[in-house]
């Protein structure tokens, strides 16, 4: 059998998570003598994963679903006997705020992009001279660029200013909660750059590679994301009960990491210490550095910024919403003077977080330039998403419940430049720490099935490390 390794998995998130379960099913099926332990900060796992329930909602804090096409968030589901309990999102409508007015979001646009004609030549989002410039796309020559540059440079070459601002940039910066002229085409969405040097034009490479097929009459359009009927915390619920016993443990932090001998070995808050053989490093870019302060190759990491985002559930009695609209949410075009950034009509995009008869509003605050917001009361923070609301929506009464969730430097922004950075950083970890690995949102995507991934993968190079 050998002798027993040690590893310490840190951070409690869904990546860390991941880690452990993984690796301990890995060593129970292959008879491998590993002892994994995971440390969390604080007194619970999931990271940003955060679900309540409150007079018959299901309330979603943190991230309310997962891309179905990303396959490793349903497939852990399944593994952990949830696989019932995946319910597919309510599809609809969804629109564009520009200028103060709801416009559909054009149909056949894949991340704003368009790939259908008419349905982008009817809509009222764009001028004629912005419909021209985005249809230049189609005649405009490629260009090859050494190296990494911005989501938003990128796209105004391609597709022009307009359709940035009132479409693609709108989208994009909803899920980065970022700049999209600051943000790494590479490590975003590299797939965009490698469609312009195949096919020389966007629209013609979507419409090759991802055929939008237009709905019959009557029939909805496939549902694109997957969550839990009770909720997403019981996937952390559901693999925190199949670790083993012992293994977790919450409240306690890692004030810092040595190398002794080619073994590690982590101080932690409350003056012990624990060895590891390797260690998987599920935590924010900025933690990492400061459990490993001595190594100079990750002070770029310490100037690495994250935004904080704020959200508002709202539950309302249906009667109170007086313009009930036909759809499941909307953006927020940055160019306008609203400081909510999106808001989802829960109870339409999930039908079952409701109960009959009532409305649940989720809306979204703390865009880069505006992060101030997120400091603020629940109160204040309440009354500026009603006060935007009530421009688009009639709506005659308070809520009969809200509940504000702030996620402090939440959101990793990966600048241009990241992912050259993450290379290098990583191959100075691989020569001088080597069996440390970095896994979670702040490396290499941020969607649950992204973070998902990279645990896995955490657990392959450790496997390497350990047994070769």
């Amino acid at each position: 059998m050998g002798e027993q390794k040690r590893v310490v998995v840190i951070g409690g998130g869904i990546t860390g998570l991941t880690s452990a379960y993984y690796l301990q099913k890995e060593a129970r099926e292959k008879g491998l003598p590993i002892n994994v332990q995971l440390i969390e900060a604080s007194d619970r796992l999931g990271g940003k994963i955060q679900s309540m329930k409150k007079d018959g909602f299901t309330i979603e804090r943190g991230p309310d679903s997962f891309l179905a096409r990303k396959e490793s968030a349903g497939r852990l589901a399944h593994e952990v006997g949830l696989g019932d309990e995946l319910v597919p999102n309510g599809t609809g409508q969804s629109y564009i705020l520009v200028d103060g007015k709801l416009h559909k979001m054009p149909s056949g646009s894949f991340m704003g992009i368009p790939t259908r004609v008419r349905p982008f030549l009817f809509s009222n989002l764009f001028t004629p001279a912005g419909k021209a410039r985005a249809a230049m796309d189609l005649i405009k020559s490629k260009k090859t660029v050494d190296g990494d540059q911005s989501l938003g440079l990128f796209f105004r070459r391609r597709l022009g200013n307009q359709v940035v601002e009132n479409l693609i940039e709108p989208l994009l910066s909803g899920i980065y909660a970022g700049d999209i002229d600051q943000l790494s085409l590479q490590s975003t969405f590299p797939n965009f750059y490698d469609l312009e040097q195949e096919h020389g034009s966007l629209i013609k490479g979507l419409r090759k590679t991802r055929p939008i097929k237009k709905p019959k009459k009557g029939e909805q359009k496939p549902s694109m994301f997957r969550t839990l009927e009770h909720g997403l915390s019981s996937l952390v619920e559901a693999v925190e009960a199949r670790l083993d016993p012992g293994s977790v443990h919450k409240g306690t932090r890692v004030n810092h990491i040595e190398k002794q001998s080619g073994r590690y070995h982590l101080l932690l808050n409350d003056g012990t210490v624990k060895e590891a053989d390797a260690v998987i490093m599920a935590a924010p870019h900025f933690a990492v550095q400061r459990m490993l302060s001595q190594y100079d190759f990750l002070a770029p990491y310490k100037e690495t910024n994250a935004t904080s985002v704020a959200n508002v559930a709202m539950a309302f009695d249906a009667s109170a919403i007086k313009k009930d609209i036909d759809g499941t949410g909307f953006v927020v075009s940055r160019n306008s003077d609203f400081r909510i950034t999106a808001c989802t009509w829960t109870h339409k995009k999930w039908p079952h977080s409701t109960p009959e008869g009532k409305v649940l509003l989720r809306c979204y605050v703390g865009k880069p330039s505006d992060q101030e917001v997120v400091h603020l009361s629940d109160e204040e923070i309440q009354k500026i998403v009603l006060d935007d609301l009530n421009k688009t929506m009639d709506i005659t009464a308070k809520p009969d419940f809200a509940v504000v969730t702030r996620w402090y430097d939440a959101m990793p922004q990966y600048k241009v430049g990241h992912k050259e950075r993450l290379t290098k950083i990583t191959q100075q970890m691989e020569e001088e720490l080597p069996g440390v690995y970095l896994a979670g949102n702040s490396y290499r995507g941020i969607g649950l099935p992204d973070c998902i991934d990279q645990g896995e993968a955490a657990v392959q190079k450790v496997l390497h490390h350990l047994y070769g």
